[in-house]
């Protein structure tokens, strides 16, 4: 399988702020990668060194097999990208600001180009409204028509989902599988959005601390995923002694919901309730969970 883009060693700092440290990171053809990580982790600082808005201090990057910085430049024209925010003028329509994105581009047949773009992403039908009128997964998805007007390869998107309500999150979803289905588009998406980026991206890369500390395929994470019992109980405290002294399983108090979770090879749910009330603890919920992406991730970084 070809490599879309792979990074060797990357470094930056601001202000001799170290932001990016030693990062390594492969993501192949076909891809939906997600690029997880806190606020602040350095995801946006990588996304505008990939594209050339920002220069690091060390480290190599390969886009398409790019062998030298020129040729890096010039692979940036198979690349879309959305980074903070859709960059578009407030007083145009869609149709305008697509109008205005091709003339600068020279990109052929615009007007056709223009219309199947705005049909594609749901923003056909927009008439005369303005770019500072639009609801804000309009304003994304007109962001995302913008990179698809060159017809990229590679698709770079920065916390797309962020402020979106559920049905915006889900049509951009379907949005997103469909570009890389139908059309062939790797894509990347930074998000700290687990529980969506679990649903649409196939490979993950966990960032922390200016590392990629993890990368792993949604396939992997399913197999190395833990099963657990979550004990729910007001009783926390002669719950955890139970547990430790009675049963001798390990566990984890997950605050403020009053949860306990039972990890171990072993969890015995008939042994565990038996246990617990013969020390008088009042059980509210006890069931079999597994661990999500969110939950991965938190054991990474803390």
């Amino acid at each position: 399988m070809k490599t879309v883009l792979d990074i060797h060693g990357l470094s930056k700092n601001f202000d001799k702020q170290p932001i990016l440290q030693d990062l390594h990171l492969t993501i192949r053809e076909g891809d939906i990668y997600g690029l997880i990580g806190k606020n602040g982790a350095g995801k946006t600082t990588l996304i505008k060194i990939i594209t050339q808005l920002l220069f690091a201090d060390k480290g190599t990057v390969s886009l398409f097999s790019s062998k030298t910085e020129n040729e890096w430049s010039k692979s940036l024209s198979r690349v879309g990208s959305v980074i903070e925010s859709p960059v578009a003028h407030n007083h145009l329509t869609a149709y305008q600001n697509l109008k205005y994105y091709c003339m600068i581009r020279h990109v052929p047949n615009a007007d056709q180009v223009i219309r199947e773009t705005l049909d594609y992403v749901g923003l056909s039908d927009t008439g005369k409204k303005v770019f500072r009128d639009f609801s804000l997964g309009m304003k994304q998805r007109l962001g995302i028509a913008i990179a698809l007007l060159s017809k990229p390869d590679f698709l770079i998107l920065d916390e797309p989902i962020n402020g979106l309500d559920p049905i915006g999150i889900k049509e951009f979803r379907l949005m997103i599988q469909q570009l890389n289905q139908e059309k062939g588009i790797t894509i990347l998406i930074s998000s700290h959005i687990l529980s969506e980026l679990y649903l649409v991206a196939n490979r993950f890369g966990i960032l922390d601390q200016g590392k990629i500390i993890r990368e792993i395929s949604k396939a992997e994470f399913e197999t190395l995923s833990e099963d657990y019992i979550v004990l729910k109980t007001a009783d926390q405290e002669k719950a955890c002694q139970v547990l430790k002294e009675q049963i001798q399983l390990q566990f984890k108090v997950v605050n403020p919901e009053n949860e306990i979770h039972i990890f171990g090879q072993e969890q015995d749910v008939k042994q565990i309730l038996k246990e617990l009330t013969l020390a008088d603890v009042d059980i509210d919920e006890i069931y079999y969970a597994r661990q999500n992406l969110e939950e991965y991730f938190t054991q990474l970084v803390q």
